[in-house]
């Protein structure tokens, strides 16, 4: 089988594309942060907790995709700060389920958009057969990254392109 690289003309024009979706996902989380005072992950926590009323952890570490010690850590800060309630589930005392706190609703009432950016909502909105072809050619474009590391896969959209430190989220 006969390889051929990409022309110079080419493979910049699609770098540019990077640029842009890297561009306006940055953006939009700095607005994001600017307008709610809170880094997009933690206002992503704060959605869905509005969205699904007292669902625990393990659950939400689920629904956002990212590791369960990791959104412990996020709730825990959320919690610390007033943006959230753990409370105990009636039916079962061992379960904690999480609700919106005061702050939390007004945190939220400031959203732009969706917490969890804009290219979870772009990636909703194309057709499968558009999306399916996307992914079998990121798949072959992350086969050809040198350094690759899986592990980024499970990290937020809005930790990657913070614009501030993630000792001050």
């Amino acid at each position: 089988m006969q390889t051929t690289t990409a022309s110079p003309q080419l493979a910049l024009e699609v770098l540019q594309q990077f640029r842009v979706i890297y561009g306006s996902m940055r953006q939009y989380f700095r607005e994001i942060e600017e307008q709610c005072g809170l880094p997009g992950t933690q206002m992503w926590i704060l959605q869905e907790i509005q969205r699904h009323p007292e669902l625990g952890v393990s659950g939400l570490a689920c629904r956002m995709g990212i590791h369960q010690s990791t959104c412990s850590q996020l709730v825990d800060k959320l919690v610390a700060r007033g943006y959230l309630i753990k409370k105990r589930q009636c039916e079962d005392q061992r379960r904690v389920g999480l609700c919106l706190a005061d702050d939390g609703l007004k945190a939220i009432a400031t959203l732009p958009g969706p917490a969890e950016g804009i290219l979870p909502e772009a990636l909703w909105a194309i057709p499968d057969v558009v999306l399916k072809t996307l992914n079998i050619n990121l798949s072959e474009l992350i086969r050809h990254l040198p350094g690759k590391n899986a592990s980024f896969a499970n990290t937020p959209l809005s930790d990657m392109v913070s614009f501030r430190s993630q000792d001050a989220a």
